[in-house]
């Protein structure tokens, strides 16, 4: 009787995004870069440092609350958030830096960097990165008047939550990755504004 012939195994299929001899992050920095993106860095979701009082800042102090569709009460509680983090192998930091004369200036210059995060976005999804997910550098203004509930939200497919909504300590996280960061006195320091792009 004739042994049986082993099937070859099918080998698995690579990332559309990949070169020959190419690692994944090597083509993901790759990606990064031609969207434009050079300050950032490599992080481990397990890293974010979350805490309870980041959300009782949004309860008590944001003049946003419950008006933004992207924010508290329309995200998950700290802990579901901390369990998300968790859920992911690794992540992106991106780095913004801007001096604005006004306040009314920072929304417009957060409304078009978090329209380009989002390109990256879509474009770390079609690389074959189902599980990607971005949190906006700050709170989505991707809509002129936001009807402030999830379920009501104009730009379901655009819209994300920033860091802080949920419930991420962004100081201690950019800290430990040696960023600057530290609370601004007045409109004519420069600020440190941070997004992060989860990547599986």
């Amino acid at each position: 009787m004739e042994p049986k012939k082993r099937q070859p195994m099918k080998a698995e299929p690579k990332k559309r995004y990949l070169k020959k001899r190419e690692s994944p992050r090597a083509g993901l920095e790759k990606l990064i870069a031609d969207h434009g993106y050079t300050d950032f860095k490599w992080i481990r979701p397990k890293d974010i440092v979350t805490a309870e009082w980041v959300r009782m800042k949004c309860l008590f102090g944001c003049k946003s609350y419950g008006r933004n569709a992207s924010c508290p009460p329309n995200v998950p509680n700290v802990m579901e958030c901390r369990r998300f983090f968790d859920s992911y192998a690794t992540g992106v930091v991106f780095h913004f830096q801007k001096k604005i004369r006004k306040p009314e200036e920072r929304h417009a210059w957060s409304k078009v960097v978090n329209q380009g995060l989002l390109t990256l976005e879509r474009a770390v999804f079609l690389a074959g990165y189902y599980k990607v997910f971005l949190l906006f550098m700050d709170s989505c203004a991707l809509c002129a008047d936001c009807p402030g509930v999830r379920g009501q939200c104009k730009n379901p497919a655009s819209a994300r939550p920033s860091p802080e909504s949920m419930g991420v300590d962004v100081f201690s996280t950019v800290r430990r990755h040696d960023y600057p960061i530290q609370v601004l006195s007045d409109y004519s320091q420069t600020m440190n504004r941070y997004a992060f792009l989860l990547i599986e």
